[in-house]
């Protein structure tokens, strides 16, 4: 394959990452259709999370993850990709997550929000389809938090 083609590539892997922290970030977990395959499997057991299938992670994630989630905001970099074919490719990304935790109010009234930083790598196995590079497996590892 072409080095142009390549470059190409790795611009659009990079835009589906975006993408992907965005949904995320926003709450707009529908993005994730933009992101994955219909097939893909999501595995967040790192951070105490759910793992499975994409459409039951999704439904997880708008349902008890993200209404947590007072403000979040992943920084992506260091991102190294390995092309396992013309139309596949292995990407392991650098992110660290400060997140604000704003937990239900409890008997005794509303609780204060809190703050944490979560710090890893994401592993996506993607594929080139005919709407562009999705991922058909997303693996959190959790290398440290405060």
């Amino acid at each position: 394959m072409d080095d142009v083609r390549r470059l190409l590539d790795r611009t659009e892997i990079a835009d589906l990452l975006t993408r992907y922290t965005r949904a995320v970030d926003t709450g707009q977990v529908d993005g994730f259709d933009q992101v994955f395959t219909e097939d893909a499997t999501i595995d967040y057991t790192a951070s105490g999370g759910a793992s499975g299938p994409v459409a039951e992670v999704k439904a997880w994630m708008a349902t008890e993850a993200i209404p947590l989630f007072a403000q979040t905001q992943h920084l992506v970099g260091q991102v190294a990709t390995e092309f396992t074919g013309d139309d596949q490719a292995h990407v392991t990304a650098y992110f660290w997550n400060p997140i604000r935790i704003q937990l239900p109010a409890g008997p005794d009234g509303p609780v204060d929000p809190f703050d944490m930083e979560i710090g890893g790598l994401y592993e996506h196995d993607l594929v080139r389809t005919g709407e562009g590079w999705r991922s058909r497996r997303l693996v959190e590892h959790v290398l440290w938090r405060k």
